[in-house]
């Protein structure tokens, strides 16, 4: 039992086989937090995909418990430790009971799910009839929800009867994702082989990422330089799909730099929670174009930070074009992107938030249990508090 002086204590455990955003998530807030009074330690599975992660949350003084079985991550709360929470996020389809069987808990749950496809003419109650199924069953049973985004909270009371969730907004590491000055752009750019307008766009190759509008809109837009960052199972077709004025750059570790040297970011994303890139780039003083969801409305106002478009590929086109046409307008969406970070978004904000709402949700656990209309039962160990974290 922890007193006041004493820090909570943390265990984050996840069954990832490879690494994703709620891996990442835990690398960047796990460290911060510590000067906010919560010392963590995460378990993840013993397999090749995790060992190079393991190797840096090592590197930056977080201990890592490699795992081939649950049994293991049982032994090691049962050591003494003395966690105050555990914390879970899972890859797999209703992958939270394996938790509540093996592990002690109390359970909290970071939910970075997209929620939602948005998709024209798709029926959006199937959608949310399958991830009930899938996820919001299993996450309901839980006492508490945690989640990264306003809008995302609200969704999940509205449609999934969750009553107890709680807004997290993610942040982002403002030294490191900063604006950089022209003659540091000019070198920057000249390195990277930038030329004439570029148009950035980060972002795994996977469907909900929608490169086909960024394929599109570069057809369409031949005096535009578009650079596209990341992998996944469609960089072979879209390859094939390009223009001559795409470059594709693959996996990158100089991510802070693209986006300083980029004039935007591109993201015609149809899914979000909140997005990292998102606020990567607004961190960096560069505007972003993107879909007019509600993810991406709560951080890009229209014409403030960047600019949200309806009506596909021929919609970025001309968003773009006129980015390219008016440079003034540019910098002063690069200026109000940068100020919405430092006021809403820095890493150290996020793990300011993130760990008085844990440490919250631990003293509601030691006062006992308190279960409500929609909320999870208690088993054995006490509360739950659920985590649902896909990549």
């Amino acid at each position: 039992m922890r007193t006041d002086a004493a820090p909570l204590r943390v265990l984050f455990v996840t069954d990832a086989p490879a690494v994703g955003g709620s891996e990442v998530y835990m690398r960047e807030i796990i460290p911060p937090m510590r000067a906010h009074g919560v010392h963590a330690e995460v378990a993840m599975p013993d397999v090749p995909g995790t060992a190079d992660f393991r190797a840096q949350l090592q590197a930056r003084g977080i201990p890592v418990h490699a795992y081939r079985t649950l049994a293991e991550v049982a032994r090691v709360e049962g050591e003494g430790r003395g966690f105050d929470l555990t914390v879970l996020s899972s890859w797999n389809p209703r992958g939270y009971r394996k938790y509540y069987r093996a592990l002690r808990g109390p359970f909290v749950s970071l939910v970075h799910d997209q929620l939602m496809l948005h998709i024209p003419g798709l029926p959006q109650g199937v959608y949310r009839a399958c991830y009930e199924w899938l996820q919001a069953g299993d996450i309901r049973g839980a006492q508490h929800v945690i989640t990264v985004s306003e809008w995302g909270a609200a969704y999940l009371r509205r449609h999934h009867r969750m009553t107890q969730v709680h807004a997290v907004p993610n942040g982002v590491d403002t030294v490191k994702f900063r604006p950089g000055d022209p003659g540091e752009r000019a070198a920057l750019r000249g390195r990277l082989g930038f030329r004439g307008f570029t148009v950035l766009n980060p972002a795994r190759m996977s469907i909900e990422k929608n490169h086909p509008a960024v394929i599109a809109a570069a057809w369409q837009a031949p005096e535009l330089h578009f650079v596209l960052v990341g992998t996944g199972y469609l960089e072979s077709a879209l390859k094939r799909a390009a223009p001559r004025n795409v470059t594709f750059l693959g996996k990158r570790h100089d991510m802070p730099e693209l986006y300083r040297a980029a004039d935007v970011v591109l993201q015609p994303t149809i899914a979000e929670n909140q997005s990292l890139a998102t606020l990567e780039a607004l961190a960096s003083g560069t505007p972003v174009v993107t879909n007019d969801i509600p993810a991406q409305r709560e951080l890009i106002r229209m014409g403030q930070e960047g600019l949200l478009v309806r009506g596909g590929a021929p919609g970025y086109v001309a968003a773009l074009r006129a980015l390219a046409a008016h440079p003034d307008a540019l910098r002063r969406m690069g200026l109000a992107a940068r100020q919405s970070v430092l006021d809403g978004h820095t890493l150290d904000g996020n793990a300011r938030h993130l760990a008085t709402l844990l440490t919250e949700l631990a003293a509601r656990h030691t006062a006992g249990p308190v279960t409500g209309p929609g909320e999870g039962s208690a088993g054995a160990s006490g509360a739950r508090v659920t985590s649902a974290g896909r990549p």
